[in-house]
């Protein structure tokens, strides 16, 4: 099965129509603006039934508002047809109850952490954030329940504290990126390397501490 990941998964949201969808790093994500919890409840409903029928489950989170959404085929780690279609559906059963998608609206935190020595701190991490320190999958930090945000480990050399060793990546589709980044460097933040825009762009605060703002615009 196709696994989309990175520019692929952009172009083939555009190829499919998928207008309400957003890709994010592994995953679609979408927002849909109920206005109400009933409405909300009502719209949950239509697609738990819809995922029952295609035996393929989203994550789903219901508030007063709105309805996120995020989609993604657990075995091959990305999303694959399956996903593109249960995107489909959802997006035309939130049309049938009048509502509609905020499609700048979704966004994904990362944690990525500088280290020469993944493998002596990843059980660490793993403890602290999931509380079982077998919860490490390659060069990352899982969460099964879905409570923490990942933590990545990002390959450098040995270097001493107190150089920054955690950095915040920030993912946003395409079009929002730009804004994120003037709304940080106006709140007095700076652009500290751009050279790898819109992929990503790593910003500063006074402070000195990093953070990315990351796209899947031009990934692999």
């Amino acid at each position: 099965m196709t696994a989309y990941t990175g520019q692929k998964l952009l172009d083939t949201l555009d190829a499919h129509g998928l207008a309400d969808w957003q890709g994010l790093p592994d995953c679609l994500g979408a927002r849909f603006l109920t206005g109400d919890f009933a409405t909300g409840l009502d719209l949950v409903a239509r697609i738990g039934a819809a995922a029952e029928e295609a035996n393929h489950h989203p994550d789903v989170t219901l508030t007063f508002p709105h309805v996120d959404i995020r989609l993604t085929s657990h075995d091959t780690g990305a999303v694959t047809e399956r996903d593109l279609k249960l995107a489909a559906q959802i997006s035309e059963l939130a049309a049938s109850v009048g509502v509609t998608a905020d499609p700048k609206a979704p966004a994904l935190l990362e944690l990525g952490m500088d280290t020469a020595n993944p493998d002596a701190i990843a059980p660490f991490w793993a403890a602290l954030l999931t509380g079982d320190a077998s919860n490490v999958s390659g060069p990352d930090v899982i969460d099964p329940a879905g409570q923490m945000p990942l933590l990545w480990f990002q390959d450098c050399e040995e270097h001493e504290v107190p150089h920054q060793r955690l950095h915040v990546d920030v993912s946003v589709p395409g079009a929002v990126a730009p804004e994120r980044i003037r709304a940080a460097v106006a709140a007095g933040g700076t652009v500290v390397d751009e050279s790898h825009a819109p992929s990503f762009t790593v910003l500063a605060d006074s402070d000195g501490n990093r953070a990315c703002v990351c796209t899947l615009e031009n990934r692999p």
